[in-house]
């Protein structure tokens, strides 16, 4: 997913994103006290809980409302992978497993599941009592409804691995068949594009279903305008009992981040996404502020269109990834929030190979002599796509010019409002970007095959970038099981990757929420997501 794929994974984390996770992850309230709550990487069978034994009750009622920059367009999930429609998507719509805020593997709308020794017959049995948000049964036959569509549909998040049958065993036990072992499959699921609706979508069109969608999530769509703000009632017959603790969600679209700290200050809102990393200490030192972290399955990149005629040589790839100061450009951005990129996959993921990945490293005289070997030695001028309202990109965009003229590579910085900057990458209409690819689920292959494969939906995330053996590996990492085998394939595929430089991976950044000091229960999850059924407003 992208700021998304979320990104992307997941997204425009949202990325897909399977990039995964073992570690830091963000406290889940907001106190008085001023310092981040972390979240550490333990795993869980069921829902996280919010409060511990000695907390007191949470307040119920009251709206919450929650600063974003982008607006909701659809909520039809299997065509979906940007984070402002994915996180809207999953207060919607659940899946049989779902992750936790340390990235862990849980249980959500099946009580149980179970995977056959040979990896090919997965077994899923329904939570008892589930209801969807207009009262009806929750069934088996609308897993297996909602499964089908989504493999009809593929879509940007598809389901990959190479499914034979998805049958109802019984009312409340579905039973999913492969052709082949696909290690991911379990993580993939754990995807809101693998969320169950209504059976036949409850007997209306697809229009209808999904301009009113009825889910399990612990929240109902009221009113809702693509290109402004969204309000969700609370779900009466959401199954988490006592949940959700607030009366209503507003989705406030606020588009500048200068714009969303002024609000959150002011108490017009009380949550902002995505705040941008040089006002975490403010918001973290303020009166009635706080920030609530968690590490990420995000990989902050600068990316290359490979069917552009200057970046489809490797050469000027690698000259530019030699020039810039990865370190410096971290150290100088994130106030330590973040952790300097080797490898595309974030170390909160398994196989991430951070720590063996040899990198191209600042040299700005080994730029120079990898530029002169091809096909533009003289330099030449090019353009950098960037989405508006973002300052930290701004700064990195700033950065990545100066280093680029120190090679001579003249760097125009095409700075466009985020809805024209997707269609524009979308459309191949870029020479080089910058943007975040994000895991959706907390498995390696998530991000991998989103940024690898060119005969995928996103063509490797929008940069054309094709080779063979890399192809080769990714598919082979998909069907060997868990253990060394696994992370051999992967270190092979990631020096690859750092080698050629179809993006270069600048940093790993935290997931970073502000919010008022009077939130309490928020879950901040590690693909910038937040679980809200439990958030409640203290007086």
């Amino acid at each position: 997913m992208s700021n998304f794929k979320k990104l992307f994974r997941k997204s425009m984390g949202l990325g897909t994103l399977a990039i995964l996770f073992l570690v830091l992850l963000a406290g889940c309230s907001g106190s008085g006290d001023k310092a981040d709550s972390t979240n550490t990487a333990q795993g869980s069978a069921s829902p996280e809980p919010t409060q511990s034994a000695d907390t007191a009750e949470p307040a119920t009622g009251g709206t919450f409302v929650y600063g974003r920059p982008a607006a909701v367009t659809s909520f039809d999930l299997h065509h979906e992978i940007t984070s402002n429609n994915a996180f809207a998507i999953d207060k919607v719509f659940e899946s049989l497993v779902a992750f936790d805020s340390k990235g862990e593997i849980v249980d959500w709308l099946a009580k149980s599941h179970s995977i056959s020794e040979d990896g090919l017959t997965y077994t899923f049995v329904l939570r008892d009592g589930l209801k969807f948000s207009n009262g009806t049964e929750v069934t088996a036959e609308d897993a297996v409804f909602s499964l089908n569509r989504h493999l009809k549909v593929g879509g940007p998040l598809e389901i990959s691995a190479k499914v034979d049958t998805v049958k109802a065993q019984d009312k409340q036990t579905l039973v999913i068949t492969l052709k082949e072992p696909y290690t991911p499959f379990i993580s993939e699921l754990s995807n809101f594009s693998n969320g169950i609706l209504p059976n036949n979508f409850g007997g209306v069109t697809e229009a209808e279903f999904f301009k009113k969608p009825v889910g399990t999530g612990p929240f109902v769509v009221e009113t809702w305008d693509p290109a402004g703000d969204l309000t969700f009632t609370k779900n009466p017959n959401y199954w988490q009992q006592g949940k959700p603790y607030i009366d209503k969600l507003v989705y406030k679209l606020i588009e500048d981040d200068s714009q969303a700290i002024n609000q959150l200050k002011a108490g017009e809102v009380n949550a902002i996404e995505s705040l941008a990393l040089q006002n975490a200490n403010e918001i973290k030192n303020g009166t009635d502020t706080a920030v609530l972290t968690n590490g990420s399955w995000v990989t902050e990149q600068l990316f290359f269109n490979t069917l552009d005629e200057h970046f489809k040589d490797v050469h000027v790839r690698r000259a530019l990834a030699l020039a810039l100061d990865r370190d410096g450009l971290t150290k100088a951005l994130t106030f330590g929030y973040a952790q300097t990129a080797n490898s595309l996959l974030p170390t909160t993921i398994p196989y991430n190979a951070n720590d063996t990945i040899k990198a191209l490293n600042f040299n700005v005289d080994e730029a120079k002599a990898e530029l002169a070997k091809s096909a533009f030695p003289d330099g030449f001028s090019t353009k950098l796509l960037v989405a508006s309202g973002n300052s930290t990109r701004a700064q990195e965009a700033q950065i990545i010019q100066a280093a680029g003229q120190t090679i001579g590579i003249k760097i125009e910085i095409e700075s466009i409002e985020l809805a024209t900057f997707r269609e524009r990458f979308f459309a191949y209409d870029f020479a080089a970007m910058l943007n975040s690819g994000q895991a959706d689920s907390p498995e390696a292959n998530s991000i991998l095959a989103f940024q690898t494969d060119p005969e995928g939906f996103s063509k490797s995330y929008w940069t054309h970038y094709t080779n063979d053996e890399v192809t080769k590996l990714l598919h082979e990492g998909q069907k060997t099981a868990d253990g060394d085998g696994r992370a051999e394939i992967y270190s092979k595929l990631l020096q690859t990757l750092a080698d050629e430089v179809p993006y270069i991976p600048l940093y790993y950044p935290d997931i970073l929420i502000g919010a008022r000091s009077s939130v309490q229960g928020l879950v901040v999850l590690p693909n910038g997501s937040v679980r809200l059924e439990a958030v409640s407003i203290s007086k």
